[in-house]
């Protein structure tokens, strides 16, 4: 990749990650393409996992944490009876046991413990560091480290479908949500344990799938040429359309971009961070922070030509 001639492109894609490559590996084959200096992901998806994976490319990177924090959905498919030394069905079983008869009202009435604030304990085939390390290196080597547990909440999940040993569901849930731990615990609630077939994440911060190319797609795109590619970038604002918006006027987009602070004219509450825009170009300057009677910059986007103006 040194031999790459890399180039200041600014935005953010939405990949559907295929199996059987690590996010990483995801990331860098499309920040190739777009021959892109900076870039991240905003939220690993295990290898079996495949779905949205937002890339953010150039300054879309300073904003990558509020799709990290964001909300999910996910599809999984739960196979019953079996549980396994990952969690998923890359790990080698463990136990292999009969798995209960259920009306649908009984499960229902399993599932309803899921629903909402739950406690999770994070699996040690995790991302997760302690000491540095990932946990899924000392699972590697047999040891188990003591993990807190943490508070996530579900905001939906439904029953799709189910078979003789398999459950399909629907997850909207907060950030640091393990489906996986989640399928294991219904497959203890049940009884027979269970594992991760199957994890297609559908959406991450309300993006729309509708949204997503395929790494397939991606590089016949990119056979037409960068320009054309570049028609595939989302504004690096998306991460944060959830903020209040405020527009400064010329005066104050200068002083903004020189670091400085401005009146805040706005009613919005103290302490919020508010999305800004230079009023006559209607461009995206960054995040500021309101306190008291005045718009702290917080995290600017690299606009010095408009500065130099």
């Amino acid at each position: 990749m040194s031999k790459t001639k890399w180039r200041s492109v600014d935005g953010i894609v939405l990949l559907n990650k295929p199996i059987g490559l690590s996010s990483n590996q995801a990331l860098q084959r499309v920040r190739r393409l777009y021959r892109a200096e900076k870039a991240g992901h905003t939220g690993a998806l295990d290898p079996l996992a495949t779905g949205m994976l937002p890339l953010c490319l150039g300054e879309a990177t300073k904003f990558s944490q509020f799709l990290l924090d964001a909300d999910k959905r996910y599809i999984t498919c739960i196979q019953l009876g079996k549980r396994t030394t990952t969690g998923d069905r890359e790990g080698e079983i463990l136990s292999d046991e009969a798995i209960p008869t259920l009306t649908d009202a009984q499960l229902e009435l399993v599932l309803d413990c899921f629903r909402g604030e739950i406690e999770q304990i994070p699996p040690m085939y995790s991302a997760l560091k302690h000491e540095g390390k990932p946990l899924y290196e000392y699972a590697r080597q047999g040891i188990v480290i003591e993990r807190k547990r943490r508070r996530v909440t579900i905001a939906n999940l439904t029953l799709l479908s189910r078979t003789e040993d398999t459950l399909t569901l629907d997850i909207q849930c907060t950030k640091g949500t393990y489906i996986r731990t989640i399928g294991e615990d219904i497959g203890e609630a049940l009884g027979c344990g269970a594992h991760l077939h199957s994890l297609h994440r559908v959406s991450t911060a309300g993006y729309s799938p509708d949204g997503m190319l395929s790494l397939e797609e991606f590089e016949r795109i990119a056979e037409q040429g960068e320009t054309e590619l570049d028609t595939y970038l989302m504004t690096m604002d998306t991460a944060v359309e959830h903020l209040n918006r405020v527009e400064l006027l010329a005066e104050d987009t200068r002083e903004m971009l020189f670091g400085r602070s401005v009146s805040n004219l706005t009613s919005f509450d103290d302490g919020s961070l508010v999305r800004l825009y230079d009023h006559n170009t209607q461009r995206f300057l960054g995040l500021g922070v309101l306190k008291d009677t005045i718009i702290r910059p917080h995290r600017l986007v690299n606009t010095s030509e408009l500065a130099n103006n």
